[in-house]
């Protein structure tokens, strides 16, 4: 895509210039005005069988159309960047976004998806309209193909092909908002855990702000999600045995106190040891309903009984062991090699889960 400041003032130049020597362009009103063309001059180029069209309330394209994607793209970042907001607060532990040709304007959706790289999001052409991320206190309303998303809490965009675009999982949540197919939903979430562009726990954590959860084809489709993530962080966790030299454990197994009650399921557990693996798959949805704090009380209190009986429980999310392989096996190498300094655990039954 060209690379062109929309914040730099331009030279007046003759309208024929703009016409003919820089191809196909989309300029707002403010920067045909830098090119010496008067809002009346511009309105006259743009009437019906014109060399000019109007894209958008104030944004011009510079022949009569059809809009590339691009143009299209560049366009609704241009209207939704008319009139900027200051002082915009980001979400806590961010930084500040880059100052940008668009202000705080972000492309969103099915749109930012694709840019993204997903195969199961339409292809621009296909698309009608583009989200565009803003403000919330914005005065702006959807028209043509801009359809305004508001936010109260900014993230940090990503530059694609040169646009400013919401990053995947809050990319996610907007396309989530408009989808009514649970099959639909079902795959962008699973293409984004399996194609490696974020992990279960921050796609549920954007779900969660916008309030999806409790729409029965979102939490389908957020189980399946999980079950997805975890199947790759047990791929992860056999790969990480195998390729650090790490001694063969049991895996998947299940924990019981001789003639007494049920300890808890393990994914990997060495028994002469006593240390265990445990894949923090949760997502982090307390508070949605009862359940979901059953089970984050449930997984403390097995925790704590498994300590309190001599065993090291060694908890390992996706990300760390996608992102930080290497260190996560040198944290469990050092709890086998640290096995020898302890007191002997309590014997308990190893049964296949």
């Amino acid at each position: 895509m060209p690379d062109m400041n929309h914040n730099t003032p331009l030279s007046p130049r003759p309208l024929h210039h703009l016409s003919t020597g820089a191809g196909r362009r989309v300029l707002t009103h403010a920067q045909l005005r830098a090119h010496g063309v008067s809002a009346a001059k511009a309105s006259e180029q743009c009437r019906p069988g014109g060399p000019w069209l109007q894209l958008l309330p104030g944004v011009v394209l510079l022949h009569p159309g059809p809009p590339t994607s691009e143009e299209r793209l560049h366009a609704v970042l241009m209207y939704a960047a008319r009139e900027r907001t200051v002082g915009v607060p980001v979400q806590p532990g961010t930084e500040s976004p880059p100052a940008s040709a668009y202000g705080e304007a972000m492309i969103t959706g099915p749109a930012a998806l694709t840019l993204h790289g997903f195969s199961s999001t339409p292809p621009l052409p296909s698309l009608e309209a583009f989200d565009v991320l803003v403000p919330r206190l914005r005065r702006l309303r959807s028209t043509g193909c801009a359809r305004i998303v508001r936010t109260p809490e900014l993230p940090v965009p990503e530059q694609v092909t040169g646009l400013p675009v919401a990053p995947v999982p809050r990319a996610l949540a907007d396309a989530v908002a408009g989808l009514q197919d649970a099959g639909t939903v079902r795959r962008l979430l699973t293409e984004a855990v399996r194609g490696g562009f974020c992990d279960p726990a921050a796609v549920v954590r954007e779900l969660t702000a916008a309030k999806l959860l409790n729409r029965p084809h979102v939490v389908d489709a957020v189980d399946s999600l999980l079950a997805e993530g975890r199947t790759l962080a047990e791929s992860r966790l056999y790969r990480m045995v195998r390729e650090h030299g790490l001694p063969d454990p049991c895996w998947n197994v299940d924990l019981r106190l001789p003639g007494g009650p049920h300890l808890g399921g393990l994914d990997a557990y060495w028994p002469e040891h006593a240390v265990a693996v445990e894949l923090d798959t949760r997502a982090p949805r307390p508070g949605r309903r009862p359940d979901d704090e059953a089970e984050w009380s449930e997984y403390a209190r097995k925790r704590e009984h498994l300590e309190r009986l001599g065993i090291t429980v060694v908890h390992i999310t996706p990300r760390k062991l996608r992102d930080a392989m290497e260190q996560q096996a040198a944290v469990v190498r050092t709890a086998l090699i640290a096995s020898a300094d302890r007191d002997p655990s309590a014997y308990v039954v190893v049964l296949p889960r």
